[in-house]
């Protein structure tokens, strides 16, 4: 994936995050019970962190890596896009509507977290050290 979608990505997750957490403290802390709340605030944190590994992916795809470090890269930043739907998405989801069956796919975000990280390592391990 290319450098400036993965940074565009960033950025939007990231601010829509600020939102989500700002619409949370003062809009939904009336409404949901302390909770879905919780829940919901889940939610924002872990997509915001996601949307900075997705920042550290575009900048480190603007490197000289060695094909496998950028397919890993790549994939990772894939995972934590699909990850913030499925983990976030699902969290907020189920905070607003009280619906439980969103609850069975924040796992599987989960799992595309933590298979994001893993290639993220797996990529800074192929990156080759330039001597000076």
């Amino acid at each position: 994936m290319q450098s400036k979608y993965l940074l565009t990505f960033g950025g939007l997750f990231s601010g829509i995050a600020v939102a989500l957490g700002a619409f949370a403290a003062h809009g939904l802390k009336a409404i949901l019970s302390p909770y879905l709340l919780e829940v919901f605030q889940t939610g924002v944190q872990y997509q915001f962190i996601h949307a900075a590994a997705l920042i550290a992916c575009g900048i480190l795809l603007q490197l000289p890596l060695a094909q496998k470090a950028r397919n890993c890269f790549s994939r990772a930043a894939i995972c934590f896009i699909i990850g913030i739907f499925c983990f976030s998405g699902s969290l907020y989801a189920l905070a607003l509507t009280g619906i439980k069956w969103f609850g069975p796919v924040t796992p599987f975000g989960g799992l595309l977290f933590m298979i994001g990280w893993g290639l993220f390592a797996l990529a800074a391990m192929s990156i080759k050290e330039v001597k000076q």
